[in-house]
Order: structure tokens, then C-alpha cells, then sequence
């Protein structure tokens, strides 16, 4: 018998993304930050009070991140079109971990702050700062979700075909009924 909590494949899949998401920002951190341009030595010299601040305006940002995102779901399910909300939500479980991830680390920094641990208040905001710039890559990816498909023609799309003046009129003569009795030969085998 399988256990329950292995029962819902879309749950364990969040669950998978959202573990992936936090084990890339505890392992990332230092590396992202050098890439980014923002590096340790500039780290050092941010003040707590800035580290939280900084840290705080972030967390808002990523949130409003989330609304957005949440609203291209809210679209996807209005036009009814499986592959946008399937794209769309996968950014979005994404998001929702980053978010859950940007939360924890920001009371992490608090608590490290108040103690004056600096090593760890600097860790703490780099994960911070590392998934709000995850997020908004993020919400930009599930901007392409919802524009991504709009060139395939579906029931949805309205063609509408302009006519030059002057061509000839169409042969609107029907086939004959023996080309429809006898089939043009495919090969020469038959």
C-alpha cells in the first residue's frame, strides 16, 4: 500500500521544487553574490540597520512579485488553456517557495542581528538578496508562459482573410463523382 502523503503527484512535485529552491539558496550564496557584481567586501560594509531594511523592502518586493504571478494564473484559467496554467503554476510554486525561504531567512537575520552574529546576518541577507533575484526572473518567466503560445491558432483565434479586387472567381464546380469512385494510383505496385 502506498503511503498517503506519496498519493499526489502534483503535491510531491511542489514539494521537490520547493527543496530544490531552498537547497540552491543555502548553497549559493557567495558564488550568486560574486557573479551579481554585489560582493562580499560590499556586503561587509551594509549596516545591520540597512541588512534589515534592505532585506525587509525585498521580502515586499517578492510578495508583489507573487500577486502579479498569481494574476497570469488567474488568466491562464480564464482563457481555459491547460499548457499557460500548467507553466504558469510551476513558476508559481516556485515563487512560493522562494517567498517561504525569503521569510524565514529574514527572521534568521533578525535573530543574528540581535546577537551580533555578522558572519551568519551576512549569509542570512545574500539568501535574501539571491531570491528576490530569483523571483523576478521568475515572474518574467511566467510573463513568456502567458504570451508564449499566443501565434498557435486554436478555437480561440478569429481569422480574417481580405480579398485583393480583380482576381478571377474561384471554380466552385463540384468534383466528379468518378474521380471520387476512382482513386488516383499511389505507387506502382498496386
Amino acid at each position: 500500500m502506498v503511503p498517503a502523503r506519496n498519493r499526489n503527484p502534483r503535491k510531491r512535485l511542489a514539494r521537490a521544487l520547493a527543496l530544490g529552491a531552498t537547497a540552491w539558496l543555502l548553497l549559493a550564496p557567495r558564488i550568486a553574490l560574486t557573479q551579481q557584481g554585489l560582493k562580499v567586501e560590499e556586503q561587509d560594509q551594509l549596516s545591520d540597520k540597512e541588512k534589515l531594511s534592505r532585506a525587509a523592502a525585498d521580502l515586499d518586493h517578492m510578495r508583489s512579485l507573487l500577486k502579479e504571478v498569481l494574476k497570469r494564473l488567474e488568466e491562464a484559467r480564464q482563457e481555459k488553456d491547460v499548457v499557460k496554467l500548467n507553466c504558469v503554476n510551476e513558476k508559481l510554486t516556485q515563487l512560493k517557495g522562494l517567498v517561504r525561504v525569503g521569510e524565514q531567512s529574514e527572521i534568521a537575520l533578525q535573530e543574528d542581528v540581535a546577537k551580533a552574529d555578522e558572519e551568519n546576518a551576512r549569509h542570512e541577507y545574500a539568501k535574501i538578496d539571491l531570491a528576490s533575484q530569483r523571483a523576478q526572473q521568475l515572474r518574467a518567466d511566467a510573463e513568456q508562459c502567458i504570451g508564449q503560445l499566443a501565434y498557435v491558432v486554436d478555437e480561440k483565434t478569429l481569422v480574417t482573410v481580405e480579398v485583393p479586387e480583380g482576381l478571377p472567381e474561384p471554380d466552385t464546380t463540384p468534383p466528379s463523382l468518378l474521380t471520387a469512385l476512382n482513386p488516383p494510383v499511389l505507387s506502382p505496385t498496386q
